[in-house]
């Protein structure tokens, strides 16, 4: 029996009940055999920085790097907003993904057919969309230097982020979206912001040369603020889209509302050695605590770890098998509820899955 440790982060808002549901499935699949699984839990974001002073502990950082794999509920919330930037809990998701230079992230917008209704665009818009939005995720305006706040000499504030990449940190990723776009439709659309930002010239460029490797994959190329038009117009002319930190961000969320709801989208955060999976979503602090987050996007970004770092692709089917059988079912937390659907709380959905997946074994 091969044997697997996870760290589990469930961090802040409605981090700690959706991680409580993914919990259950990862604890099935280990009394089910096959794999062992070793579970421990640490501190990050806004609880961390309460018990330790610090978003990001070392001892976070100990247990991740000792670990195949890490699962992170969600950071952040109005309490922690006064404090000083540096020690904010979104410092300590963006520390971890640089620590652990988790570059290549994968963001899966998938739109369930049972969903298509969810959706706030027309259903002819919507329907069949499957995009996979594969964002840099360690470099880029949210880490470049410099920084920061000053003020001027006459008293007037400034302002600086520096938008910053390597022709290796674009290699890289673009060679990690070419990759994946030659096991799907073979369609690859790399967005930038070409035609005013140098930094993406270069992107353009790079991407252009490592797509030399790779002939069987169509290369296109759009700006960001068409490919945000595109998206909207028209999702299924895209297959993999490629891009900056900051562009992967925006584009990711606005291809939530395609899916139905941001409650529904799963990710996988993957470098050289570490590798890192959690909804997209943030921790929703005006829902905490009241029971109705729905935990399907940390139950698929379960599945989306036995899949890429855990080699158990045939237990990630059927955990995706489960959440369709559930919706099938009609199920629905509030933000996928739709008239004729039967509204459930985020425990009765994780229980739901749960019973879904025990009966693909009968």
């Amino acid at each position: 029996m091969s044997k697997k440790s996870i760290l589990l982060l469930p961090g802040d808002g409605i981090g700690p009940e959706i991680m409580a549901e993914a919990r259950k499935i990862l604890e099935w699949v280990a009394s089910r055999g096959g794999v062992a699984l070793h579970m421990e839990e640490g501190l990050i974001g806004g609880i961390a920085y309460d018990q330790t002073g610090h978003p990001l502990p070392e001892e976070t950082l100990t247990q991740a790097r000792r670990v195949d794999a890490v699962l992170l509920g969600a950071v952040g919330g109005p309490k922690w907003e006064p404090l000083p930037y540096e020690v904010r809990p979104e410092r300590g998701l963006l520390g971890i993904r640089k620590s652990l230079d988790l570059f290549c992230n994968l963001r899966p917008a998938k739109l369930f057919p049972q969903l298509v209704e969810a959706s706030t665009l027309k259903r002819e818009v919507v329907e069949g969309t499957d995009i996979m939005v594969v964002r840099e995720l360690s470099s880029g305006i949210y880490f470049g230097e410099p920084r920061g706040v000053t003020t001027l000499a006459n008293g007037e504030k400034r302002g600086v982020n520096t938008l910053v990449y390597t022709t290796r940190e674009i290699e890289r990723i673009a060679r990690s979206a070419f990759q994946v776009a030659a096991t799907r439709q073979k369609k690859l659309c790399s967005v930038d912001k070409a035609n005013v930002l140098e930094v993406t010239e270069l992107w353009r460029e790079v991407v252009t040369a490592v797509g030399k490797e790779f002939p069987d994959v169509a290369l296109s190329h759009m700006y960001v603020d068409n490919a945000a038009m595109q998206l909207i117009r028209n999702p299924r002319q895209f297959d993999v889209i490629v891009t900056t930190n900051m562009f992967g961000d925006i584009l990711s969320d606005e291809a939530s509302m395609l899916t139905g709801s941001i409650g529904m989208l799963s990710s996988a955060s993957l470098g050289e050695q570490y590798a890192l999976y959690e909804p997209i979503h943030g921790s929703a602090p005006d829902i905490a605590g009241k029971g109705v987050a729905n935990p399907l996007a940390t139950i698929l970004s379960v599945a989306m770890m036995f899949r890429h770092t855990l080699g158990l692709p045939e237990m990630a089917d059927r955990i995706e098998l489960a959440v369709n059988r559930v919706l099938d079912r009609g199920l629905r937390t509030p933000d996928i509820f739709q008239p004729g659907t039967q509204k459930v709380g985020t425990v009765a959905m994780g229980d739901a899955v749960l019973a879904a997946l025990s009966e693909s074994l009968l």
